[in-house]
């Protein structure tokens, strides 16, 4: 009698069907993988602020902006304005000396100061705004008083500032007042001969704390 070998087969069949649906089950049923989770960004590097390009015998002053600015640490850069004592306030650093230094003088100051307190401070000093450079015109002239001198000035320039003479001014016996080494001197300005390109050496150039007297 022959026997037949399709149940057999049929079997293995079914078998492999139930196999393959548990795999494809237990697939189905694991928990989705985490995507990777992204490192926190880099704190981004302070900003340096617009400033203002000082003339190259610039000595910091009572009354000018500045802005410190520390690079990796945001929390110690202010901007600041030099207090009549000549020193500026920071925070952490407290009061720092400013007053008769260079820009650069005062960024090395600082980042000394800063080493007591952070490891590798790296800092910089931008000139926001000149006021301690300051020169004044007096007498018979349209707008007297005090200017900023934040570039190079000349007697005739700063009359102009100042909106000219008035109708009754004397051109002719114009003085420009200057302190040096402790000693008060003058310098004659003759204002129709400098318009008319006469002594054009007389048309000196400014500097700060002088004093234009116009009769």
């Amino acid at each position: 009698m022959r026997m037949t070998r399709f149940p057999v087969i049929a079997s293995w069949a079914a078998a492999a069907l139930v196999a393959a649906s548990t795999l494809a089950t237990a697939q189905t049923q694991q928990p989705p993988a985490h995507p990777p989770v992204a490192p926190p960004p880099a704190p981004a590097a302070a900003a340096v602020p617009t400033g203002v390009t000082p003339p190259a015998d610039y000595i910091i002053g009572p009354e000018d902006l500045l802005s410190v600015v520390f690079w990796r640490d945001k929390e110690l850069s202010a901007d600041v304005v030099v207090r009549p004592d000549g020193k500026i306030s920071l925070p952490l650093l407290n009061d720092v000396a400013a007053a008769g230094l260079t820009p650069e003088q005062l960024r090395v100051k600082v980042i000394e100061n800063a080493k007591r307190y952070i490891e590798d401070p790296n800092a910089t000093v931008v000139v926001r705004q000149i006021n301690s450079r300051k020169v004044f015109i007096t007498g018979e002239v349209q707008k007297p008083g005090p200017y900023a001198l934040t570039a190079p000035t000349t007697v005739l320039q700063l009359i102009s500032m100042a909106g000219g003479l008035r109708e009754y001014a004397d051109g002719k016996k114009i003085v420009v007042m200057r302190t040096e080494s402790g000693r008060q001197m003058g310098y004659r300005f003759n204002y129709k001969d400098v318009i008319n390109r006469k002594n054009m050496k007389q048309n000196i150039e400014l500097k700060p704390g002088d004093t234009v007297l116009v009769p």
